[in-house]
């Protein structure tokens, strides 16, 4: 049966009401303070030294290195780090995530414009980490190898260190991590362009949870079978970005359920 395009405007119209009642935060970057536009947790951005030194963090950039970039953004304005990033920069999760150690769910959803190989400096570029200590450790991340040519581009979804890791090896040694890990080897960024991440993940904590990464609303791989716990202290938990990143990011989203393919292409085309 053909839908009248009276039926198909509201259709679509019902579609981004469903996307906004399930979101827990976003941040466009449009806002001269950068802090969130949307947030059930705290909207203020915060930077320190390091995350070693999170608990001292003030509100604001805290770096010149790190600017608002007025009318960069794909709508708007954006968020550039000129150069490698060795700050802290942050959201808190508390609230802003629905973090559920039982049965954590959910989707983080942002835009990236840099072409790696030519604007990354050496090591390893984490451009979104979620957790309360650190990337092996209760954790989802996205990042640029530090050796691939060209860079590949990974998700890893990792739990409590010490039950995925009991002998804690290095990371890049353990088989565990490299067989957890979902890899794009020739992922499709570049300078100029925004290239739209998103992460769905499921049940983590719940003994079956699973991850997947998708690139401008391809599925890239799905990271299943992850048993461990997550144990964070929410109040620690953090929304970390541009972890030795260079470049532009934009339109950070959170979301507390897995959207469907179909959702996150909504959000690719705009239509959110």
């Amino acid at each position: 049966m053909r839908l009248l395009p009276f039926a198909l405007a509201l259709s679509s119209a019902c579609f981004a009401a469903d996307l906004k009642s399930d979101l827990t935060f976003r941040a466009t970057f449009d806002n001269p303070s950068l802090d969130a536009d949307f947030a059930l947790g705290d909207k203020k951005i915060y930077g320190a030294a390091n995350y070693k030194d999170q608990a001292n963090a003030t509100p604001g950039l805290g770096t010149p290195d790190i600017e608002r970039a007025a009318g960069q953004g794909r709508k708007g304005d954006a968020l550039r780090f000129r150069k490698k990033n060795t700050r802290a920069l942050f959201y808190k999760a508390d609230k802003n995530v629905a973090f559920d150690p039982k049965n954590w769910s959910g989707t983080i959803s942002f835009w990236l414009n840099l072409d790696p190989d030519q604007d990354l400096e050496p090591g390893f570029c984490d451009p979104i980490q979620v957790t309360d200590k650190a990337y092996n450790d209760s954790a989802i991340w996205v990042d640029f190898t530090k050796d691939d040519k060209p860079r590949h581009f990974r998700l890893g979804v990792f739990g409590d260190l010490k039950s995925w890791n009991p002998k804690n090896l290095d990371a890049d040694k353990n088989p565990v991590f490299m067989n957890r890990l979902v890899a794009v080897k020739q992922p499709p960024f570049a300078r100029g362009k925004w290239t739209h991440v998103a992460i769905t993940f499921s049940g983590l904590g719940s003994g079956k949870g699973t991850a997947t990464l998708y690139l401008d609303a391809r599925p890239q791989g799905t990271a299943s079978d992850i048993r461990e716990i997550f144990d964070w202290n929410v109040t620690n938990g953090a929304i970390r970005l541009g972890v030795a990143y260079v470049g532009l990011m934009d339109d950070v989203a959170i979301f507390k359920r897995p959207l469907t393919q179909a959702e996150v292409q909504q959000i690719r085309t705009g239509k959110f």
